[in-house]
């Protein structure tokens, strides 16, 4: 009888070791989701905005009677979401507007609000736009700037992508302002022009973005 009494309690001892065991597992799983949720959800990381190609095939001052710019641009921006598990969704449209010389002269829209950009995405915009008087208010220093630039066939456009995104499980909207200047060679009919690719400048955010 004694020793059935020991081996009883020799099993007690066991199951209390099994049970202690499998709570101290669900302990650690609960602290490594809690880690994953943090890591996923609790810091925005910026998205990635770069211009992998672009080409200007013409680009010359007109009066309408102000000045204004005859052009035609074609880009190719991508847009990279680095955020492994949040996707967003646009709350503005978003917009990529050309300037000289800090003189905006045209603004295109990329993506319409609503939209949305998957988690470890990227996106490719390709934009082909231009005009016959897109104005543009450059004034004499303007125009001497752009007279000089004529003259070597090299043009510095800055685009300028902007827009406001809310990412999933997070209630703040973010803000996103990216400038990308580029010096562009003027493409002649038949010409190729070799485009290194851009990465653009983000411009600081609130600190929940």
């Amino acid at each position: 009888m004694g020793e059935c009494d020991e081996c009883c309690d020799n099993c007690g001892c066991r199951w209390k070791d099994v049970w202690r065991l499998l709570l101290c597992l669900a302990v650690l799983i609960v602290v490594a989701l809690t880690v994953v949720l943090v890591a996923a959800f609790a810091f925005v990381r910026q998205v990635v905005v770069t211009v992998d190609d672009a080409s200007l095939s013409r680009l010359a001052l007109v009066s309408t009677p102000g000045t204004a710019f005859a052009y035609n641009l074609s880009l190719t921006l991508a847009i990279r979401n680095p955020n492994w598990a949040m996707s967003y969704k646009n709350t503005e449209p978003l917009e990529a507007a050309y300037s000289f010389d800090g003189q905006p002269f045209d603004r295109v829209r990329l993506a319409g609000e609503g939209d949305t950009h998957g988690a470890k995405k990227t996106v490719l915009y390709r934009i082909t736009s231009g005009s016959d008087g897109a104005f543009v208010a450059l004034g004499s220093a303007g125009v001497a700037e752009f007279k000089k630039e004529n003259a070597t066939g090299v043009f510095e456009v800055e685009v300028v992508v902007s827009g406001e995104v809310k990412y999933t499980a997070r209630l703040s909207k973010c803000k996103i302002e990216a400038k990308c200047p580029l010096k562009l060679q003027l493409a002649l009919s038949g010409e190729t022009v070799v485009f290194q690719q851009v990465k653009c400048k983000l411009a600081k955010t609130d600190k929940n973005c």
